[in-house]
């Protein structure tokens, strides 16, 4: 089967992960079978430099005609004293939008082999996991379209004052509660409701739609929690949450959050999610259009020195098998290579010495990770 992605590279070390995510991609391609087609696309700084927009018309319509699109990273302080409007940024609101792709899927969890990096107590841990653990496995679905980043904003006349909107409508609430219900059906069947609905009318509408969604999934536990007391209890007891539904804004807040507590936001992929694409049938499944990124920066500082961890990059293309493609067995075989990659010691510096039995050999590069892949990757039955 031939699929087409939409490779959008960015800035600073964006180009330097996702050439790794390719090259275990095409790996993954020739032991299942899979014909894998690049396009590669400009987004970003790098668009900014070589057309004077983040996002050329032309790249997203790109994007558009592929089957998903893998993103290294945009942004960096070259491009800092621009108007807002012209940021770097301002590429991934808009390939978001225009891509249909709503739901963002931000899974943390915390890998034996990284046990040490998690800057909370085993005894905290193993407190709050349903199964007396040293660990947690949590996902946050982000609403990615609406809200505080895509509202009304401005300037006061005199420049003494500004604004942001955070606006909502039931139908932005309703189809994210059901990705985020979808996700929890195949996990240990929890759902949290995160807002801030003691103060803000939209959280008080998405408590309202949330009411009227839950009874359609009697399987699945609903609960509700103000964003300020999850951001303690994320850090309290990780263990106790499965899939945090929340807000554009409190996502993006939140997931950062849980990332340190994984050990490095190196290590955690993305997935954003529209709705399967009945017309763009393969396998005998619609495609479901998905944009797969990294949840770090484009960290410039330390661009093109084969020092940044690939590892979420990696990920995020298993995200892309799994959820664009439905390559199930395909994304197993890169998280179980990734594991493996892990056992054997492999980190790069920002997961170092964050491990047991490391030898100063076993410290590598951007490249060198992405053998290592590669290698472990023959290794792996799924």
């Amino acid at each position: 089967m031939t699929y087409s992605i939409a490779l959008v590279p960015g800035d600073g070390i964006g180009p330097d992960v996702v050439h790794q995510a390719v090259e275990v991609l095409d790996a993954v391609g020739d032991r299942f079978g899979h014909t894998f087609n690049y396009v590669e696309l400009l987004a970003g700084g790098c668009a900014i430099d070589a057309t004077g927009e983040p996002l050329p018309a032309d790249t997203l319509e790109a994007a558009k005609s592929c089957d998903a699109v893998l993103l290294g990273a945009v942004g960096g302080p070259k491009w800092e004293t621009l108007p807002g409007h012209l940021r770097p940024e301002r590429a991934l609101l808009g390939l978001r939008a225009g891509l249909g792709v709503y739901a963002n899927l931000r899974p943390a969890r915390l890998l034996p082999q990284l046990k040490e990096a998690c800057p909370i107590k085993e005894d905290v841990l193993t407190a709050s996991h349903p199964e007396g653990k040293a660990t947690f496995d949590l996902l946050i679905v982000r609403e990615l379209t609406g809200g505080l980043y895509f509202g009304e904003r401005g300037r006061s006349s005199d420049g003494e004052s500004a604004f942001d909107t955070e606006t909502y409508s039931k139908t932005e609430i309703e189809r994210v509660l059901r990705a985020g219900y979808r996700a929890a059906a195949v996990r240990r069947k929890k759902l949290c409701v995160v807002d801030k609905a003691n103060v803000l009318e939209s959280s008080r509408l998405w408590r309202e739609v949330a009411a009227r969604v839950a009874p359609e999934y009697p399987d699945i536990e609903t609960t509700y929690m103000y964003v300020d007391n999850c951001a303690m209890q994320l850090v309290r007891a990780p263990g106790q949450f499965d899939v945090i539904v929340t807000s554009n804004l409190f996502g993006d807040i939140l997931s950062d959050e849980a990332s340190v507590l994984t050990g490095s936001i190196g290590m955690l992929p993305s997935a954003s999610l529209g709705d399967p694409d009945t017309s763009n049938v393969k396998n005998g499944k619609p495609v479901t259009m998905g944009l797969y990124e990294p949840i770090h920066g484009s960290a410039p500082d330390i661009a093109g020195q084969d020092v940044a961890n690939p590892l979420a990059t990696i990920l995020s293309a298993a995200l892309l098998l799994r959820y664009s493609f439905g390559l199930e067995k395909e994304a197993q075989a890169i998280e179980k290579a990734v594991e493996l990659t892990l056992d054997r010691g492999y980190r790069t510096k920002d997961i170092a010495s964050k491990g047991a039995g490391l030898t100063k050999e076993k410290i590598v590069g951007t490249v060198a990770m992405g053998k290592a892949v590669l290698e472990a990757l023959e290794a792996v039955s799924v």
